[in-house]
């Protein structure tokens, strides 16, 4: 008899074995590895080849340009010429280093009293002193030539009121430069020295006092030298958009500047002579800029005290709060006048104006014409549609920079920022030549098209001059993000793409958008590049205020700038919103971590 063998128990049964599974942080990452030792250099590539291709080599092209085949005769010309060339730099240096005196007085003085003491209308000046940060360069310019020059309202009012043969303390020549200059350029060293005195410590200079110094001394020793980082930032900008500037000698004729001889030599087709004021302008910019950083970089600046910020002083002095006041309502007219002036011409009838003092007949077809008439329309599509896809590739680009510069450890790091910020120091002539230059033929970077002559090439111009713009803004934004963040998401398993995406580009959205808004602002409102590379199909807003201002048509140019300058402080507001908002994002961020 058989027997069946007993089913085994479940003890003696063997356990099925399994893979354990691997944490999810554990597993491998798909895509693009961060902590790859490679991954800086795949990143950083492709960001390096757009700035040689469209920074770079456009300005060895212009360089090529200029010896062509003649080697250095541009040069020996430029040297040894009829002089205009010699003429020119110097008058080009001399307006830049005047400028910079003068903005630095004004600026520095503003910023002292209005950061240092506290009097009637103050609040009302802090309110608008940067009203012209707002005006586009052309604007400015215009804006000071139909008040003070010798055709503009204020010295043709003073001569009908004073009874004179000749219009009364106009502005002409280097001159009506130096005050556009003044006015328009003096909140660089406002913001500049302002956000010093703000974080000065009072006791350093107290002590000063209390040794005995006298006023002089401590501004001499305590106060300047606290500056300088300050004073060399602001002295760098005005010198450069000094030097750059290209409106203002045009509608005050002062001929013998650098950026009116490149217009000129590319005007007259002359474009190897123009090559060479360009690299020549290239060059005292950069020289300038590696002369100031020796200067600051020559001692510290740091103050080892740890006092509390500074207080505001109360004027007391009955007759000193007169003429305070008194000063505020003047300052409050100087500051409002360029932009009121503007305002009032532009709802003035074309060809109306002519010897009165301020237009005789106003109507509202200036803007109708603007926004019914395709013709007159077009410029306004041009440079929303121009500045939007400079400002797209600004954005793309200058992110990555900026996370590349301040997040990756590469080699080359500190070029690839001097590279990126190279276009800020080069005028937007020497921008528009070295894009002539490079792209007048078809090459690799441009896919083998000639660019001079389309649409392509204006935002082009615009992505080169305001690149560093977002990248300024977007670096300045991830300094205050903490890497533990990014670090948090990969930690998860998240792939780097998706960790940046989700976390780091977010908190620096604030700052992107900040830095987006700046750059298609003065996209729509660039003119020194634009007047050297545009067509008739591709003028922008700015090259039709300037062709209706010598069409005689004062009050449809005066139109166009309006709607630039309402523009500009709507981006204004809207960019300080989202700078208070980065802020909030930024401290909630942290609260979660």
């Amino acid at each position: 008899m058989s027997t069946i063998p007993a089913a085994p128990s479940a003890a003696t049964v063997p356990p099925v074995t399994q893979d354990p599974v691997p944490p999810k942080a554990d597993r491998p990452r798909r895509g693009l590895n961060a902590n790859s030792p490679w991954f800086p250099y795949l990143l950083v590539f492709p960001l390096a080849l757009i700035l040689f291709g469209y920074v770079v080599q456009p300005m060895f092209a212009t360089f090529a340009e200029s010896v062509g085949v003649d080697g250095v005769a541009n040069y020996t010309e430029f040297v040894t010429g009829t002089g205009v060339a010699r003429s020119a730099l110097l008058t080009s240096l001399m307006i830049s280093a005047a400028s910079v005196l003068l903005c630095g007085i004004v600026g520095v003085a503003m910023a002292f009293l209005l950061k240092r003491f506290s009097f009637p209308g103050r609040r009302l000046i802090e309110a608008i002193i940067l009203v012209p940060a707002a005006l586009p360069p052309l604007i400015g310019a215009i804006s000071f030539q139909l008040l003070y020059s010798e055709t503009g309202i204020l010295p043709r009012g003073l001569q009908q009121l004073l009874g004179t043969e000749n219009p009364v303390l106009p502005f002409t020549g280097i001159a009506g430069v130096l005050v556009v200059h003044t006015f328009t350029m003096y909140p660089f060293f406002y913001l500049a020295a302002s956000a010093a005195l703000v974080g000065m410590d009072p006791s350093v200079e107290e002590a000063a006092y209390n040794l005995g110094a006298s006023r002089v001394r401590v501004w001499r020793t305590v106060l300047l030298p606290m500056l300088t980082p300050a004073l060399v930032s602001a002295s760098l900008l005005v010198f450069m958009t000094s030097l750059a500037s290209y409106t203002a000698p045009l509608l005050f004729g002062v001929d013998r500047t650098m950026t009116m001889q490149i217009y000129i030599n590319r005007t007259n087709g002359d474009l190897p002579m123009a090559s060479t004021y360009a690299s020549v302008l290239a060059v005292s910019s950069v020289l300038f800029l590696l002369g100031m950083r020796w200067y600051e970089g020559r001692r510290s600046y740091r103050s080892q005290s740890k006092g509390v910020a500074s207080h505001r002083r109360e004027i007391t002095n009955p007759f000193g709060k007169w003429l305070a006041l008194l000063a505020s309502v003047l300052a409050t007219m100087v500051l409002l006048a360029p932009v009121a002036t503007i305002a009032l011409v532009a709802f003035s009838r074309d060809g109306s104006w002519t010897t009165e003092v301020i237009p005789a007949e106003y109507t509202m077809q200036n803007f109708v014409t603007i926004f019914s008439d395709p013709g007159a329309y077009r410029p306004i599509l041009n440079s929303l549609q121009m500045s939007l896809l400079a400002t797209v590739g600004c954005v793309v680009v200058g992110v990555l920079i900026a996370y590349a510069v301040r997040r990756l450890d590469f080699r080359g790091r500190g070029l690839l920022d001097v590279a990126v910020m190279l276009a800020w120091a080069l005028p937007g002539t020497v921008v528009a030549i070295n894009l002539i230059s490079a792209f007048s033929t078809g090459n690799a970077f441009s896919f083998g098209q000639v660019l001079i002559g389309t649409f392509w090439i204006m935002p082009l111009a615009y992505f080169v001059r305001f690149l560093p713009l977002v990248f300024r803004s977007s670096s300045a934004t991830l300094a205050q993000i903490d890497p533990s963040l990014e670090e948090a998401a990969r930690n998860l398993g998240a792939p780097w793409w998706r960790a940046f995406g989700t976390v780091t580009l977010r908190l620096m959205l604030p700052g992107v958008l900040a830095g987006a808004l700046l750059a298609f602002v003065n996209g729509v409102g660039e003119f020194v590049a634009s007047v050297l590379i545009y067509t008739s199909e591709t003028a922008p807003i700015s090259v039709e205020i300037n062709n209706r201002m010598y069409s005689f048509e004062v009050g449809t140019a005066a139109a166009y700038g309006m709607l630039q300058v309402v523009l500009i402080f709507i981006v204004m507001v809207f960019s300080g919103r989202l700078q208070n908002g980065g802020r909030a994002t930024r401290e909630a961020a942290k609260w979660t971590a």
